[in-house]
C-alpha cells in the first residue's frame, strides 16, 4: 500500500514540474511568432503616415526599440510577478481587466456547447455501439466523420442564415439585447446571476442567445465523443460480463446503459476535461462568427492589431488553463488506475 502511495505522489509530482515548463514554451513560442510575422503595432496605433519621430517616441515609450533578448527577459520578470501587460490598444486596460470582463461569456458558451456535445455524442456513439453493422452504425461513422470534417465559421454561418434570416427563429449575435441591462452579478455568467436572482425572463432570454452559437459549437464537437463512445462501448459488450447479463436474460438496454456505458465512460471523462479546457481559447471561430464577447473573440482583436501584451498574456492564460486541467485529470486516472503510475 505503502508503495502505491509513493508512486501516486511521484506520478503527481512530475505533472506538477511540468506545468511551468508548459507555460514557459507556450510564452515563448508566442513571443517569437508575434515578432516574427509582419506588422508593427506602432503603425496600428498611429497609423502608416505618423511622422516618424511620433512613431520613435511611441516605440520607446512601449519598450519595443529594446533588443529581443531584453524584451523577452522584461516580460518573462513581469510574468513571474503575474503582471500579464496592459493593452497597447485599449488606453492602458490591464490583460487581467480583460480577462474578468471577457471570460466568463467563453465559459458560459463552452459550458452549453460542451453540454450538447456530450449529449448528442454519447446517444449518437451508444446507438451506433449497441446497433454494430446496421445501418445506424455506419450512421454513427458518418455523423462522426462529418461534424469533425465540416468547418467551424462555416457551419456557424449556414445555422445563421437558417434560424436566423430565413426563419427568424434567432438572434445573429451578440450575448444579450443591446438596449437591455444583463442580469447583475458577481459570477458574469448570465444563466446563473439570472438565477441568482430570481429572474426567469432573462434567465430565457440568455438561452435564447445562447442557442445558435452553442449548437454550433456542440454539434461539431460530438463526433469526437461519438467515436470514442462507439469504439470503447463496441469492446466493452463483447466483455464477458456482458456475455454473463446476457445469459441471464438482463433486457439488452439495461445492458448498455446499466453496465457497459458506465466502464465506456472511462475514456470519455478525459476528453471532457481536455476538450474543454482546449475550447476555452479555441472557441475563436464561433465567437467571431456570432460576435459573442467572449475572451477568445478578444484574442482574435489582439491578433489583428498586433497587440502583443494582450495576445501574450491571453495564450499564457489558455495555456494556464490547459495545464491544470491536464494535471487533474492525469492525477484523477492514475487514482483510478493504478497501472498509469508504472
Amino acid at each position: 500500500m505503502a508503495t502505491r502511495s509513493n508512486a501516486l505522489r511521484i506520478y503527481v509530482l512530475s505533472r506538477l514540474l511540468l506545468a511551468p515548463l508548459m507555460i514557459w514554451t507556450i510564452t515563448t513560442v508566442v513571443f517569437l511568432l508575434m515578432r516574427a510575422t509582419p506588422g508593427d503595432p506602432v503603425d496600428a496605433l498611429l497609423g502608416p503616415r505618423a511622422p516618424e519621430s511620433a512613431k520613435a517616441a511611441l516605440r520607446s515609450q512601449l519598450g519595443l526599440d529594446a533588443p529581443l533578448w531584453q524584451q523577452y527577459f522584461n516580460y518573462l520578470g513581469k510574468l513571474l510577478n503575474l503582471d500579464l501587460g496592459s493593452s497597447l490598444t485599449s488606453q492602458g486596460q490591464t490583460v487581467w481587466q480583460i480577462i474578468r470582463a471577457h471570460f466568463p461569456a467563453t465559459v458560459e458558451l463552452t459550458l452549453c456547447g460542451l453540454l450538447i456535445a456530450a449529449v448528442v455524442g454519447l446517444t449518437v456513439g451508444a446507438i451506433a455501439a449497441s446497433r454494430p453493422n446496421t445501418p445506424l452504425d455506419a450512421g454513427g461513422r458518418l455523423f462522426g466523420i462529418i461534424t469533425y470534417a465540416v468547418p467551424m465559421y462555416w457551419f456557424g454561418m449556414l445555422l445563421q442564415l437558417l434560424f436566423a434570416v430565413q426563419l427568424r427563429w434567432f438572434p445573429i449575435g451578440t450575448r444579450f439585447p443591446l438596449g437591455q441591462s444583463p442580469p447583475p452579478g458577481p459570477t458574469g455568467l448570465y444563466l446563473l446571476d439570472s438565477l441568482l436572482h430570481g429572474s426567469l425572463a432573462q434567465f430565457g432570454t440568455t438561452l435564447y442567445y445562447l442557442a445558435l452559437p452553442s449548437l454550433t459549437l456542440g454539434i461539431l464537437i460530438s463526433g469526437v465523443f461519438e467515436r470514442i463512445v462507439r469504439v470503447n462501448l463496441k469492446q466493452t459488450l463483447q466483455a464477458d460480463y456482458v456475455e454473463a447479463a446476457r445469459a441471464r436474460g438482463i433486457p439488452e438496454f439495461r445492458i448498455v446503459t446499466v453496465h457497459a456505458l458506465r466502464n465506456a465512460m472511462i475514456p470519455v471523462i478525459t476528453i471532457l476535461g481536455l476538450t474543454f479546457a482546449s475550447l476555452l481559447g479555441g472557441a475563436v471561430l464561433t465567437e467571431v462568427t456570432f460576435s459573442w464577447p467572449g475572451l477568445a473573440n478578444r484574442l482574435f482583436e489582439a491578433i489583428s492589431q498586433r497587440d502583443y501584451p494582450v495576445v501574450q498574456g491571453l495564450m499564457v492564460f489558455f495555456g494556464g488553463i490547459v495545464a491544470i486541467v491536464s494535471i487533474l485529470i492525469d492525477i484523477l486516472n492514475a487514482y483510478v488506475d493504478p497501472r498509469i503510475r508504472y
